[in-house]
């Protein structure tokens, strides 16, 4: 499983121009789910992007974490995460999680989101959504678990 972070002052999400997820300071991470990824790579994810520590302490260092700070988690699915590009002009789409799978997969990690954090508000799988911004820094991580 694969989790793009962004620190972010604020993020949203739209689908046919209604917001659907939006958030203040804290993490926009794009989530892209792999073939054989399972509940127990979720919940290592999960775990990871709430502990990372990349938001400034008093002295200005990344000692704190989304935890540390109360702040937004946003989830967005994107599957284009596992997309292999070391050849061709074209991405390729085999190491993706089959629609069905990648779906369970992220609302699962949706859901155990919010039973240990607040807030945290989501894109739309399998939708066209246009995300929004103010990446903060920039800061982003590729994490996987």
């Amino acid at each position: 499983m694969i989790g793009l972070l962004q620190r972010v002052a604020q993020a949203r999400v739209e689908v046919n121009g209604e917001v659907i997820g939006l958030i203040d300071r804290g993490l926009l991470v794009l989530v892209g789910v792999q073939k054989g990824d399972t509940t127990a790579r979720a919940d290592r994810l999960l775990e990871r992007l709430l502990g990372y520590r990349v938001f400034p302490d008093a002295d200005d260092r990344m000692n704190l974490s989304l935890r540390d700070i109360q702040g937004g988690l946003l989830l967005v699915p994107q599957f284009t995460l596992a997309a292999e590009t070391k050849k061709g002009t074209r991405a390729s789409f085999t190491s993706a999680a089959p629609p069905e799978e990648g779906e369970r997969l992220f609302d699962y990690l949706v859901s155990q989101a919010r039973t240990t954090h607040a807030p945290v508000a989501t894109g739309r799988f399998g939708a066209d959504m246009q995300v929004s911004l103010v990446n903060d820094g920039p800061v982003t991580f590729w994490l996987e678990s």
